[in-house]
């Protein structure tokens, strides 16, 4: 090979699947160097320059991958919903709103555990949630995710059925009760001190799902 050849075969790119593959690494790097850095100084005295430097890349590179600290900041919880969202629009069309939700929650539950351990450790994301519940501006982000993300979820439902989600109130009332019952089995989870595995948590929403039936359409024992 000759000196040109040599020089021009150094600057060959490598391959996509390698490319993606360092992309994907990097951007894992941010998120857990990220969320360390929240969970450890808080959200508000962490900033960019910090989580790049902690990775080893530039401001530059870092906004090549999130537009700011919020969403960096929300990143395992979008991959969580992202799969959820895709086994709902996957249930079969015959399941009853209830019976989707649950199955796709409980069905997608591996899918959602890797892809928030492809981020970072659970234990990681358990405490990074309770970060966001101490942080005024992060917890108003949240409650307005939620409220998108059951947007999102009751048109689906709406489709599913057939139904105008302007006129039949249905879908968003199905939808609300789903996501009171996640929120009370995340916060549980979050308040658990002894098993922090995301088995855990599948458990607690499987668990309080099953009540949800009896809650509200039979009478109470003592």
């Amino acid at each position: 090979m000759t000196t040109d050849e040599a020089a021009a075969d150094t600057t060959t790119p490598p391959p996509a699947g390698l490319r993606e593959r360092k992309k994907q690494r990097t951007r894992s790097a941010l998120v857990r160097s990220a969320l360390e850095l929240f969970t450890r100084q808080g959200y508000e005295r962490t900033t960019v320059d910090e989580i790049a430097e902690a990775v080893e890349v530039s401001q530059r590179t870092f906004f090549r991958y999130f537009a700011n600290k919020e969403e960096v900041a929300f990143a395992s919880q979008e991959a969580a919903e992202c799969h959820f969202l895709a086994a709902l629009c996957g249930r079969p069309a015959g399941e009853a709103p209830l019976a989707a939700l649950r199955g796709a929650i409980l069905g997608a539950w591996g899918n959602i555990g890797e892809a928030i351990e492809e981020l970072v450790p659970p234990e990681l994301h358990m405490r990074m949630y309770r970060v966001i519940e101490s942080t005024p501006s992060l917890l108003a982000v949240h409650l307005r995710r939620t409220a998108e993300m059951e947007e999102r979820l009751a048109r689906e439902i709406a489709r599913r059925e057939g139904l105008d989600i302007d006129a039949d109130p249905r879908p968003r009332l199905v939808v609300a009760m789903f996501g009171g019952v996640i929120r009370v089995a995340g916060k549980l989870w979050t308040e658990g001190e002894e098993d922090s595995s995301v088995v855990t948590l599948r458990d607690l929403t499987a668990f309080h799902l099953d009540y949800v039936g009896p809650a509200l359409a039979e009478k109470w024992d003592k």
